[in-house]
This record gives C-alpha cells, structure tokens and sequence, in this order.
C-alpha cells in the first residue's frame, strides 16, 4: 500500500494545512457554483472569491517554502537519470512561434508575461478557478495576439493533445453556462507566461496556466520537457450549450479500465489498493512538488507481455499529448525503465464505476481520477462522493525534472551564469 502521509488537524490558533484546504474545498462545493443574477449576488460572489484568493495564497505561500527537490518514492532524488543529450527533433518550429507571439506584445504585457528561466513562476500553478495567476489571459489578448497564442501551443503539442487543451476551455465555458458565473470561469480564462527568451541554445519555456489545464513547456536546446502536466474537467461532456457534444478524456478513462481488466485475478488483487473510492485520490497536483509517494500495486516485471503493452499504450497516451518527435524521445525513455514501472488501482472496475489508477516509475509519474463534485456540486445526487463527471489528470517528471529543472541545474553546472 502507498504509505500516506497524515494531517492531524489543528488544536488551537491558525488552522493546519489540512483543515485550510478541507474548508476551501468545502467553500468551493458550496458556494462557487452561485449564479451572477444580479448586482448583489454579484457582490457576494466577489466577496466570497476574495476569501478564496487569500486562502490559495496562503496554500502557495505554504507549497513553495521549501525549495525544489522532486518527487521522489524515498526522499532520495536518483541521480543519473536525466541527461542533456541532443534529441534529434528541432523546437526551431516553437522557438518562431513564442517570438511572434512575444512581437505582438505591447510593454505592460510584456511586463505582466516576461520571467527569467529560473524563476519560482514555474511552480505557481493551481487547477482552482479562482486562482490568481500571472501572465496575459487570452481573454484580454487581441484576436491576432490569441492566433499567435495557439500558434504557440499548436506547435508545441500534438494535434490530440492541442484539440484536448482548447477543449477543456470549452467546458470551462459550458461550466460558466451551467453555473451562471462568467466572473471566474469560461473559455479564455487562461493565462500565458514566458520563462526566459527563446533560444536555440539557452533554456526557456512557457506556461500555461487555467481552470483546469496546466502546461508546463521547458525548452533546452532540442530537449523538451512538459511536465508537470495538468488536464481535467466538470463536466467532462457537454450535454447543452454552446459547445454540446464537446468531451474530454474518456480514452483515458476506458483505456484505464481496459488496462485493469487486462490483469488475471491475482495480478488485480496487487494492483487493487482499495475496491472502494468515496474521496479524491490524486496527490500530486499544485504545490506538491516534492512529495514522496512509496511505489504501490503491481509491477510491469511481474506482467506478460500483452499487459506490458497495454500499459505502454496507457503511457503513451498522456505522453502523446506533446509533439510527436519529443514524446517519441519520452516514451524511449520510460521504456528504459519498465521493468520498474507500477500500476496501482482505487475504486470499482465497471464501466460506471468511479476510481483512480496511477502509473509510476522513476522517470514518469501519471495520476487519473474521478473527483467529488464541486462548481456543479448543486446538481450532483450526493456531492459527497466522486463522479464520472469530474475528472483530475496529473502527468510529472520524478526524481527532479518537473520543469526541466535537473536540466537547467546540469546548464547551470556547465555553463556558469551570472545572477
């Protein structure tokens, strides 16, 4: 079993890190779901989401006080598996597309979207609506600058996983439309931010920031890393509105109950961690970036091969949301070590069943689950309990290279910089 770690709730004074979040979230559950009908429930949305944003950033203040490290199964950050290595597959395509997007900034934008490579921006990320992020949002950009701006994410990711991002923004729109609320939710609510200036030999990236998509895009040489990556929605398809028939991740959901089905009897009472899911499993999303999370469920050494390769597929599903040189480089890399690669399992393995399942090895770290309700709480039959249409998909680099950073640490080692 993966070993978790607990938070005992506070006594007396300021409450504990735990009982915050329990309140936020229950705050969220409760009250983000509130039409805009009027001027005063208006008011008290706003009022509401004020309380929400010193709470997040109390969680960020929290999450980023200890320094960068990894997430690791031990404590200990394996050295050695990251290297700076040519790839063989150009990012010139990308470096054109975030300077013409860079070109078509004015200086306050500039301003607002500019930070240097190395700075603790990477890490300021949340899945929360309210969450007050840095950048440029697409919805202040003009019509040129936003082309620019997917022009950018076009060339950066695979035609999947492209049209899954702008997908996710359009639930984010369909859930504004359920809810009532355009204030903090709805389809250009994203945010861009550069790191660094885009360079053929110097290390760079972006970020893309929203309810419910992260992209995190580090750039060295011909190198790429996206990780962390963050894909979710509520709802997962549109059943009205403007975008009606609109759906995300339902490949990643039945090639997961595929992938369970596909062990014998014994294998699944390895990689079954518990048959029942009442709450939300995933542990890696914001500001967990060095969380040691113990390997659980059952090892791919101890599958047959066609097992071995459904879970490759599985793999290779969430790495094909990049471009398809670099997660062809990423896939040879997991493949390395996929004698140590583990497959664990929470919840039912219906098809109406909710669950979790994580897939995790010393280069790759991949989380999908079903999530309480919480903007369409209201809706739900017991808000209390996961749904099918609340989905959280996590992907991370461990031992160190979320945000390329055992790479940037290896060009800052061999090519000093001044600071």
């Amino acid at each position: 079993m993966c070993k978790k770690v607990h938070h005992p709730g506070h006594a007396h004074g300021k409450p504990d890190a735990a009982s915050r979040r329990a309140f936020l979230s229950s705050l969220i559950s409760t009250v983000a779901f509130l039409p805009l009908a009027s001027y005063g429930q208006e008011k008290t949305s706003i009022g509401m989401a004020e309380q929400f944003r010193q709470m997040s950033e109390d969680y960020e203040r929290e999450g980023l006080a200890a320094p960068f490290r990894g997430i690791t199964a031990n404590s200990d950050v394996l050295p050695g598996l990251f290297e700076i290595s040519p790839s063989g597959v150009s990012t010139e395509p990308v470096r054109n597309a975030a300077e013409r997007f860079i070109a078509s900034l004015n200086n306050v934008q500039l301003a607002k979207t500019m930070f240097p490579v190395d700075d603790v921006q990477w890490r300021r990320w949340m899945n929360q609506h309210f969450y007050v992020r840095q950048g440029i949002s697409m919805q202040e950009m003009t019509e040129a600058q936003r082309d620019l701006a997917f022009g950018l994410m076009r060339v950066s990711l695979s035609t999947r996983g492209f049209e899954q991002t702008r997908n996710v923004m359009r639930l984010n729109e369909t859930l504004a439309e359920l809810t009532g609320d355009s204030v903090f939710l709805g389809e250009w609510l994203y945010y861009i931010t550069i790191m660094g200036r885009p360079s053929a030999t110097e290390p760079w990236g972006w970020q893309f920031s929203g309810h419910h998509a992260i992209i995190n895009f580090f750039v060295l040489g011909d190198q790429v890393v996206m990780t962390p990556l963050f894909l979710g929605s509520e709802p997962v398809r549109a059943t009205s509105g403007k975008y009606q028939g609109v759906a995300v991740l339902q490949q990643e959901q039945q090639d997961g109950l595929g992938m369970v089905h596909a062990l014998t009897a014994a294998q699944q009472q390895k990689a079954i961690l518990n048959f029942s899911k009442t709450g939300n499993n995933n542990l890696t999303e914001a500001f967990k970036d060095n969380v040691v999370l113990e390997y659980a469920g059952i090892q791919t050494k101890d599958l047959e091969t066609p097992a071995r390769k459904q879970l490759c597929d599985l793999v290779k599903l969430y790495i094909s949301n990049m471009d398809d040189g670099h997660a062809q480089v990423k896939m040879s890399e997991v493949e390395k070590h996929i004698e140590n690669t583990w497959f664990a399992w929470v919840g039912g393995t219906q098809e109406d069943s909710v669950f979790y399942y994580r897939i995790q090895s010393p280069v790759i770290l991949i989380e999908f689950d079903h999530q309480r309700p919480a903007n369409l709480a209201k809706f739900a039959k017991d808000r209390n309990l996961p749904t099918q249409q609340h989905i959280h998909c996590v992907v991370r680099t461990p031992n160190g290279n979320d945000y390329g950073k055992d790479l940037l640490r290896q060009h800052y080692l061999t090519n000093p910089h001044q600071s």
